[in-house]
Parts: structure tokens; C-alpha cells; sequence
């Protein structure tokens, strides 16, 4: 007999953003993004449905203006789920204070988790 075939699908994407105000850190500002992108989520369906979180892939994208100055590794180990796998583009924002002498760095951060799914194993109710 042979089995269904498996394949992994996006199941959610959220956004996030945030700051490092004073200190030009890109790492800490990266990882404010992705709390708040995680602070949109919940997953019930977890446990509702019997999969495990090691199961699930987490695809995290980070936008800033320097993106060589993000460590992703602190990045990922701030994920409290999942395999993470974490790139940096440009993007973001870095807004300069030019009476002050400072600049803040703005990230954002998009989430996607990926789980593997046996094709046509949900389906819609019809008694709507």
C-alpha cells in the first residue's frame, strides 16, 4: 500500500516591527520585530490537531538598512518554536537625529511557518 505523499505548506505569515532608538543596534532591534510578529500569532491548531512544534519550519525575514550588522544566529535563537531559518535584506529604516547625533534603526520582520501536510487532508465542512 502506498502512503500519501507529503507536502510542507505555509500556514501562517505575520509581520512585525520595531526599534533600537539610541544604541544603532541592528541584532536588538531584529529581535524586537520578531517578538512583535510573534505577540499577532497563536497556533492552537498544534495541539488541537496533534502536530509538534519541531515539526514546523520558520521561515524569518529581517529588513534593515545595514543588513551585514544583524547576527542571525541570536536572531533565530529568539524563536521559542521550530526549525528557524533566518535571512537579512535591506530595508528597514534608519532615521537620523541630526541635533542629537543619533540615528535609529527601524526593523521589520516577516514570519512564515511551514508545516508538512498530507494533501487533501482537510477539507471544508459543507454544513455551513
Amino acid at each position: 500500500m502506498n502512503e500519501p505523499s507529503v507536502a510542507e505548506q505555509r500556514i501562517i505569515l505575520e509581520m512585525g516591527s520595531s526599534n533600537s532608538l539610541y544604541e544603532q543596534n541592528y541584532t536588538k532591534a531584529a529581535c524586537r520585530a520578531v517578538q512583535d510578529a510573534l505577540r499577532h500569532s497563536s497556533l492552537v491548531f498544534f495541539k488541537s490537531l496533534g502536530y509538534d512544534h519541531s515539526d514546523m519550519r520558520v521561515v524569518v525575514t529581517i529588513g534593515v538598512q545595514e543588513p551585514d550588522k544583524v547576527d542571525c544566529d541570536v536572531v533565530a535563537a529568539d524563536l521559542p518554536r521550530g526549525r528557524a531559518e533566518v535571512t537579512v535584506v535591506h530595508g528597514g529604516l534608519n532615521v537620523h537625529d541630526p541635533d542629537n547625533n543619533t540615528t535609529s534603526v527601524i526593523a521589520t520582520a516577516a514570519i512564515e511557518a511551514y508545516i508538512p501536510i498530507t494533501p487533501n487532508a482537510w477539507r471544508l465542512s459543507s454544513n455551513s
